[in-house]
């Protein structure tokens, strides 16, 4: 469950890697978190939620790599990229057992920590040191969609891009450009631009 995002939240990142290295001493936590927590392999194009279906799991990702998307009028808009270290789940549809608005894909194989959500929650009841994560991890989400707004409104699509790629130097290796166009907000040929200056 470690969740390391843009750099205003390196506070709620160390935080948790504090807690939870705390927490883990105590063999009961350790056994209780490891009894719900399955580590499973995936192959790139394995599908970790699909439209339409209810999240009932949350994944963190130990290697490899995630893309999140919307299917909007038959084209798909990428939402998020995530790599090792950070969770995938749709928030929405876990917290409300709705169907959920966004597809989760593999884009490399992937080496995937599953805990499903009626378990975690289980472990947030039993644990205030899982709560304790549980809202540091809100709070970072939180903070991630307050940057990503304001990127998408106020930044240049160079700036954009460079954001992105300072984050994740490997995207452009892992992703394919079209992805990183829509995750940006423009044409692929706008991104063909930016990365040939």
């Amino acid at each position: 469950m470690l969740i390391p995002y843009l750099e205003p939240m390196k506070y709620q990142e160390a935080e948790i890697v504090q807690l939870l290295t705390t927490a883990f001493q105590d063999e009961t936590v350790h056994n209780a978190y490891y009894e719900a927590a399955q580590e499973k392999a995936f192959k790139k194009g394995d599908l970790l939620l699909e439209q339409g279906q209810i999240c009932r799991y949350s994944y963190e990702i130990l290697s490899g790599s995630v893309r999140g998307y919307y299917l909007k009028d038959g084209r798909e808009v990428t939402t998020a990229f995530c790599f090792a270290g950070d969770p995938v789940l749709s928030l929405e549809s876990a917290t409300r057992q709705t169907p959920s608005p966004e597809t989760f894909e593999v884009l490399e194989d992937a080496v995937i920590e599953v805990v499903s959500i009626e378990k975690l929650l289980q472990l947030r009841r039993r644990f205030p040191v899982f709560e304790k994560v549980w809202t540091l991890s809100m709070e970072a989400y939180a903070i991630w969609l307050e940057e990503r707004l304001a990127s998408l409104q106020f930044a240049t699509a160079k700036e954009r891009y460079d954001q992105l790629v300072d984050r994740y130097p490997e995207i452009v290796r892992k992703a394919q450009l079209k992805h990183i166009a829509s995750y940006l907000g423009i044409t692929l040929e706008t991104l063909s631009r930016i990365r040939a200056r």
